[in-house]
């Protein structure tokens, strides 16, 4: 990755502190943090506001240069940095993924939802690390399947989500017959308040009565981004098992 202004040190990050982190436009804070970011004088290191630990983030930013022209890797350009869509797709554990679209415009902070900043892949591997809560992936999860992000899954949401799961082969795709006595089954389960769409809340109280379909959202949905945080195991270049 070139010279040894490419990426953060181990004493930089310790010092470095949370630039933007304010509101509820920060997609993997801790819950203890929220409060705290939100006050216009909260500031806190990474470690404090995600559930990455210190040398996840080492290797992140690293990761995340790699997708920048070697001429802006420095610490503070890489740190103002945007990277499109289109090359961060081009990470092979995102490639695959068939809401590969969704989970990168859920966690894009940019106007135009067309690119991340280093702190919005952060919170993308924050929420899909293994110590993020259940209820945070439930959150992400309901969002990248709200394809039209009206706050509701409706039944177009569901026929895409499906689609999306089954492929839209002709040996994979449902019929329409099919199709709908999938989406009304899913609606008889977990519309409760029977208004045709799921919102939030119903969406997480069928999921906190039903720990498998938790399990098969996080192997589904957030693969990607579990497979992206795997390659941040602490053999890194220049970090070992205890960060030295």
């Amino acid at each position: 990755m070139g010279g040894s202004g490419s990426r953060l040190s181990k004493e930089l990050l310790a010092e470095y502190q949370v630039r933007g982190f304010s509101g509820s436009s920060r997609a993997g804070l801790r819950p203890e943090a929220v409060s705290r970011s939100r006050r216009p004088s909260g500031r806190g290191l990474w470690t404090d506001l995600t559930f990455l630990t210190k040398q996840e983030i080492l290797l992140a930013h690293r990761r995340f240069c790699e997708l920048l022209p070697q001429e802006h890797r420095s610490v503070e350009e890489s740190l103002q940095a945007r990277v499109s869509f289109e090359l961060i797709l081009s990470i092979p554990e995102l490639k695959a993924n068939p809401f590969k679209e969704r989970i990168c415009r859920v966690f894009s902070t940019s106007p135009t939802r067309d690119s991340l900043s280093f702190e919005d892949f952060l919170d993308l591997l924050s929420v899909f690390s293994d110590t993020a809560t259940p209820d945070i992936k439930s959150h992400y999860a309901f969002r990248i399947f709200d394809f039209d992000d009206d706050g509701t899954l409706d039944r177009e949401d569901l026929s895409r989500l499906v689609n999306c799961l089954t492929g839209e082969g002709e040996d994979t795709r449902l019929s329409a017959s099919e199709m709908k006595q999938l989406i009304d089954n899913i609606l008889e389960e977990s519309d409760i308040d029977r208004d045709g769409t799921i919102n939030l809340s119903e969406f997480q109280h069928v999921i906190s009565r039903s720990p498998d379909f938790a399990r098969y959202l996080a192997v589904v949905a957030l693969h990607s981004g579990k497979q992206v945080s795997g390659h941040f195991s602490y053999k890194g270049e220049g970090i070992d098992s205890h960060g030295t």
